[in-house]
């Protein structure tokens, strides 16, 4: 049996998350870790899964590490240069796997996989995430992993930049971006986990747009996570190496 410890236990995420490694094959739910709790409760355990938030991943990630405890990280906010932060801790050898995954919502993925390679045929790309208001990041990480692989594929391409003539915009409607790309984020009640990617050329558009308005369409995929991550040390970026779709 794999020990398996849950940060963020008392959460939407984790709270479920929970429950699928109390019932997978092979699994142990041995630490349920709140803002109540310690981090040292997983000192007993071989993987943990983090669904807390962005201003305290990145010292669970340190802690893990450091005590030899894999990891699989469900929180937003991962930029370039928290990953590569990560694989300086990781080390040259690593011997502990860290598994950094923006969605775990098959469609999610297959949505930035689509994404991306519509991206290189198409002069303007903008991203729409649409949440609910009590989530506190924004953009949302998977925005954000979507914005990256689209600019990749339009600078593969050698894409100029996207065309906007937008010169006067006081209160900041045009939203940010992320790499060149356009991100506009959504907060209301009653949604979920959404988001649309609208592409276009002149005298056309495609929108790819994925819905999941239940946390539950993630749960396969975070128990297929934490299999995975035992066995591929270093710092892996997305649910694809799971899937076996790289």
């Amino acid at each position: 049996m794999t020990k398996v410890g849950v940060i963020g236990a008392a959460g939407s995420m984790g709270s479920l998350a929970c429950g699928w490694v109390q019932e997978a094959d092979g699994l142990e739910l041995a630490a349920q870790v709140t803002e109540d709790s310690s981090i040292e409760e997983l000192a007993d355990t071989e993987v943990a899964i983090d669904f807390t938030h962005p201003g305290v991943v990145m010292d669970h990630v340190a802690w893990c590490i450091a005590h030899d405890v894999h990891l699989v990280v469900g929180t937003s906010g991962f930029t370039d240069e928290r990953l590569a932060t990560i694989e300086r801790e990781l080390g040259a050898d690593p011997v502990v796997g860290v598994l950094v995954v923006p969605n775990f919502s098959i469609g999610a993925v297959l949505m930035m996989r689509f994404a991306a390679e519509a991206a290189q045929f198409f002069e303007s790309v903008e991203i729409v995430e649409l949440h609910h208001p009590t989530k506190l990041d924004a953009p949302s990480g998977t925005s954000i992993r979507t914005a990256q692989l689209v600019a990749a594929a339009r600078a593969s391409a050698g894409l100029d930049a996207m065309p906007d003539a937008t010169a006067d915009d006081p209160v900041g409607t045009r939203g940010g971006t992320v790499e060149g790309v356009p991100v506009h984020s959504v907060r209301v009640r009653g949604l979920v986990a959404h988001q649309e990617v609208i592409l276009g050329n002149v005298g056309e558009t495609l929108t790819i747009r994925h819905d999941m308005p239940d946390r539950v369409a993630a749960m396969t995929a975070v128990v297929e996570s934490i299999r995975y991550v035992v066995d591929n040390p270093g710092l892996t970026v997305g649910l694809e190496p799971v899937l076996g779709l790289t």
